[in-house]
């Protein structure tokens, strides 16, 4: 038997936002994945839906390869707002940074990331509407976690490891 996906009316979309943010504070983030689906089905233009959809993603970040970061990629690269797109994909290289961390790799194999993401922020910030300072804030934790003496520690000993590698 197959099931067919059954439609929310444009009117119930209000209403399906209010579950989304419920679920996402419970960290059941398939619920709120799967209602968040259906509000872009009923609203495919809907921007806030799509970043939504993006940061539920995110939010299931694990650090392993099957985390589903190019699809993430995709919905904040379609954002129609350039301060947007360019803030949630900082978001986007900040969350699988962090993920990988978590997952346990070591801070300096996770740099690139992080650096990725403070490049978005930077050109957020050139955009940002007044009085918005999200990614101010998102660069600076970004760089306090680079800052950090477990990072500092690990690019040293990765540096002092290639120092007295031998020479092929």
């Amino acid at each position: 038997m197959e099931y067919k996906l059954k439609p929310i009316s444009k009117n119930g979309i209000k209403e399906a936002f209010e579950k989304v943010t419920h679920y996402r504070y419970l960290n059941q983030f398939d619920e709120a994945e799967s209602i968040c689906r259906d509000i872009v089905a009923a609203d495919p233009d809907d921007q806030h839906a799509q970043r939504m959809l993006g940061l539920i993603i995110t939010d299931q970040f694990t650090g392993k390869p099957s985390d589903r970061y190019s699809e993430a990629e995709a919905i904040f690269d379609a954002l129609t707002d350039p301060y947007e797109r360019a803030y949630y994909s900082g978001i986007l290289h900040e969350r699988r940074a962090k993920a990988q961390l978590h997952a346990g790799n070591l801070p300096h194999t996770v740099l690139g990331h992080f650096e990725e993401a403070m490049k978005f922020y930077e050109q957020a910030e050139k955009i940002m509407p007044a009085g918005n300072d999200d990614a101010i804030l998102r660069w600076n934790r970004c760089a306090r976690l680079l800052q950090s003496p477990n990072v500092v520690e690990d690019r040293e000993e990765e540096f002092e490891a290639s120092d007295s590698a031998p020479l092929r």
